[in-house]
């Protein structure tokens, strides 16, 4: 018997199963820019429907990541093409043989602008909120002391969501997303210490007092700081792994 929407709940599935695989496959350089997918293929691929597909070929379409041409079919897309600021872009990046360049990139783009968004949520910051973000700041510390790694990240992420809120700047405030994305990616492959160093747990006090002080360059340096301890943790990352260093 078939059981009503049944078929839409295993349809939905099955289109999540096949977009994370190709998805991932795209981002991680298996099928390279230029190359030609074949919807047959994909079928017999995946052992899904055509109408599956599609779906899945519309929502790659829609992140930049293919594109389709009459006579030519469904054409992978240079990365500079890709919408690299959606969140699913980046855990295929963070999931596949590029996870490395994906946390380079995401660590340069906090580096530039989280010292800002610092500066300017000690200038519009309000009253309970700048108090909120001090009391975000203990609990970090006493999560990290514990080793309380999960909820170490919780928080974490949840402090550096606040900062940008409270910067006052909508295009910043849609970075949280991509800082989930990144500290979250990090701590499922085991890229961060098991106890955080007690030197970023004071940072990010410091970046939370100055806020409430309303002190904006202090807030700057602190939060400078925490980026630049983040940056040196990935550049042995990055020279373990071998990948080359930019000049």
């Amino acid at each position: 018997m078939v059981v009503p929407g049944q078929t839409t709940v295993v349809e939905t599935g099955l289109h999540a199963r096949v977009l994370d695989h190709l998805g991932t496959a795209i981002c991680g350089g298996e099928f390279r820019a230029g190359a030609v997918l074949n919807i047959d293929d994909l079928v017999d691929r995946y052992a899904v429907s055509r109408s599956v597909v599609r779906e899945v070929l519309r929502v790659l379409a829609a992140m930049g990541l293919i594109e389709t041409r009459r006579r030519v079919g469904v054409l992978i897309r240079q990365a500079n093409d890709w919408n690299v600021f959606d969140p699913q872009v980046i855990r295929w990046r963070l999931a596949s043989s590029a996870r490395m360049a994906q946390l380079r990139s995401i660590t340069e783009l906090r580096t530039a602008v989280e010292p800002h968004a610092a500066w300017l949520a000690a200038e519009r910051v309000g009253h309970d909120d700048a108090s909120d973000l001090v009391g975000l700041a203990a609990k970090m510390w006493a999560a990290g002391k514990a080793g309380d790694e999960a909820r170490f990240l919780h928080l974490d992420i949840e402090f550096h969501r606040r900062v940008l809120l409270a910067s006052g700047n909508e295009m910043f405030v849609k970075l949280q997303e991509l800082v989930a994305e990144v500290l979250t990616g990090r701590h499922h492959y085991h890229l961060m210490p098991h106890h955080p160093h007690e030197q970023a747990l004071r940072l990010h006090a410091d970046v939370a007092q100055a806020i409430q002080r309303r002190d904006g360059e202090r807030a700057r340096a602190a939060m400078v700081q925490i980026m630049e301890q983040a940056f040196d943790e990935m550049k042995q990352l990055w020279e373990r792994s071998g990948e080359p260093e930019r000049s």
